[in-house]
């Protein structure tokens, strides 16, 4: 592998958030393809984030710091994409659902989930059905994420997969769920497509979903 693109890959997996610009913009003029430096430096690095996380070997503010970093690095190299090279693995809508401000662990999913290779829309938090399913309907993302960390919002899940139901939307996108109080029989019980536990386990369904 390039010695610049294994700098890359490491700044990444250490977290080294304030030497990542510097290191991508220098990679960046030898002339090498961004999308290397995507695939082999960035999306590399997080596997390999996402596995020690799975692993136990590092916990979510450690994640936090590599995705945050993964980051940077991404928005010097996306400017530099043209053509097929930098087309994104597919669409993922991520969104809190209405009643519910929290955003950290979605913010992590939508972090991995870039750093993954696809296109990420995130709508933020507090987001009420309407909302959710008039985006559904305008991006048509192959998938959308939703996200509770109250008992009390876990109803509103339900309200959007029937919403979408109504409106004749539901066969054209994947439905994952997520969050602390969300488990794979809630998500089964109001016929989502999937439950993500952790960031890592959502990139795993969204690439199942889109077969990537």
């Amino acid at each position: 592998m390039n010695e610049s693109i294994q700098k890359i890959k490491e700044g990444v997996i250490e977290g080294r958030h304030k030497e990542i610009e510097s290191l991508v913009r220098e990679i960046c003029k030898t002339g090498i393809s961004p999308d290397k430096v995507i695939q082999e430096g960035l999306i590399a690095a997080m596997n390999v984030v996402g596995q020690k996380f799975s692993d136990g070997e590092i916990f979510v503010p450690e994640m936090m710091v590599s995705a945050m970093t993964m980051k940077l690095g991404l928005n010097i190299v996306k400017p530099l994409m043209t053509g097929k090279a930098g087309a994104p693995k597919g669409t993922v809508l991520m969104g809190t659902v209405k009643g519910d401000l929290h955003d950290i662990g979605k913010n992590i999913v939508v972090m991995m989930l870039e750093g993954a290779g696809f296109q990420v829309i995130d709508l933020g938090v507090d987001i009420d059905v309407e909302k959710v399913v008039a985006a559904v309907a305008e991006v048509r993302p192959q998938v959308l994420g939703l996200s509770a960390l109250l008992t009390t919002t876990m109803p509103e899940m339900k309200r959007v997969i029937e919403e979408l139901r109504a409106r004749g939307l539901r066969d054209r996108v994947k439905v994952m769920v997520g969050g602390a109080p969300v488990d794979a029989a809630f998500a089964e019980k109001i016929g989502a497509d999937g439950y993500g536990s952790d960031a890592v386990q959502a990139v795993a369904l969204v690439r199942s979903f889109v077969g990537h």
